[in-house]
């Protein structure tokens, strides 16, 4: 007998979803814009493998020595303590002789300063080379009648010379050093075989005020040269330059 029964219509499949594709997306999403939480985890979980790893390398000693009995081991320690020694007496020793280097190079440095001080000082005292500083310009004008003695411009020499003076010049032309010689000219006074006439520029280089002081004490140089009716100027300068010079002698 037929079926009147309408036969079953089989049921359509449900679409399935998309777990894969939905997790991945979400690792993307996550990936390229952490959460602040993320972020500490992935911080956290950095410095745990940062940790490890340290202790790993911690762990792997040197076991050179561990088979060594103690025996070994006081020999070996005795050896490094030598060794350590050696070394620092030698580096010691290297210091020493660095300090005695620098020492001695010292030395010598200050030795040839000092030599070209000395050499300098002679050069301005034996006239050779120029000079200048601070000083005194002293203007010697003689009456017509009577002339400047020799004996008068002698003294002044020796007054400044005795006050400190460092060079002396007359004239622009003469240098005056311990050797100069002064005697009566025609015209003038021979001074170092120079005849030099009046009026008479005396430029000296020392403490303008010790200077200043040498000539004007009562019967020095100023008194006779007044004696002598002649007028004397003295001049304190900051800068006083002495151009001429003498030929080295050998």
């Amino acid at each position: 007998m037929p079926d009147d029964e309408t036969p079953e219509t089989p049921p359509t499949p449900a679409k399935p979803s998309r777990p894969q594709s939905v997790g991945r997306r979400r690792l993307v999403d996550a990936t390229l814009h952490p959460t602040r939480g993320q972020l500490a985890v992935g911080v956290l979980l950095a410095f745990l493998g940062f940790a490890g790893v340290t202790q790993l390398r911690a762990t792997e000693v040197d076991n050179t020595y561990a088979g060594y009995r103690e025996q070994d081991l006081i020999d070996v320690f005795n050896t490094m303590t030598d060794a350590t020694q050696r070394t620092q007496a030698e580096i010691a020793q290297l210091e020493r002789q660095k300090r005695d280097l620098t020492s001695s190079a010292k030395r010598h440095q200050a030795a040839i300063t000092q030599a070209q001080q000395d050499a300098d000082t002679l050069a301005v005292l034996a006239g050779t080379v120029p000079v200048h500083g601070p000083g005194l310009r002293i203007t010697i004008t003689p009456s017509s009648d009577t002339p400047v003695s020799v004996d008068a411009m002698l003294d002044t020499m020796q007054e400044l010379r005795a006050a400190g003076a460092e060079a002396m010049e007359f004239n622009d032309q003469v240098r005056v050093v311990a050797q100069t010689s002064f005697a009566q000219g025609s015209t003038g006074i021979l001074i170092g075989g120079t005849e030099v006439t009046a009026p008479y520029v005396i430029e000296v280089i020392g403490d303008p005020p010790t200077l200043a002081s040498a000539l004007s004490f009562p019967s020095g140089p100023t008194s006779q040269f007044e004696g002598d009716d002649a007028t004397v100027e003295v001049e304190q300068l900051d800068d006083v330059r002495i151009e001429s010079v003498r030929p080295a002698s050998d």
